[in-house]
């Protein structure tokens, strides 16, 4: 009987947890910025690949660089394609930075204004405090 018990707290344990994890908000915000970030993804590699990367091609002379590649027997090295990836992440890496500048400022200033906010007392300590005050100027 005992084991039984064991066993099922074995089980149940486990899911306990893991529903504590996925009822915390932090988690939803994860999920919300991988979506997000994926379709901020998708903008970023059209922007190069259809804005910027013809526009330095033009600046290049001509230069088309979805089609760049060098054929080594059978294998094809499509290394016009890697470089619009380098801008893809370089581009994404930039906004990431920023971003996290941004909250980090933003975060730094509630701080400062939390700890600048004096703290007052309650009308009620303040009102005991001068009953106190005054119990000690009778004696």
């Amino acid at each position: 009987m005992k084991k039984v018990k064991e066993e099922k707290e074995k089980i149940v344990k486990p899911i306990h947890e893991f529903k504590e994890f996925i009822s915390r908000g932090s988690v939803f915000d994860m999920a919300v910025g991988v979506i997000i970030g994926g379709a901020f993804g998708k903008i970023v590699t059209s922007l190069v690949s259809d804005v910027l990367m013809p526009l330095i091609g033009v600046f290049l002379g001509g230069l088309d660089f979805s089609n760049l590649s060098i054929k080594i027997n059978d294998a094809t090295i499509a290394y016009g394609s890697f470089i619009q990836s380098i801008v893809d992440f370089l581009i994404i890496a930039i906004c990431i930075f920023i971003m996290v500048k941004i909250f980090t400022v933003l975060k730094h200033e509630q701080k400062k204004e939390k700890e600048s906010v004096p703290t007052k007392k309650p009308d009620e300590v303040i009102l005991l405090e001068e009953i106190r005050d005054l119990l000690k100027k009778q004696q």
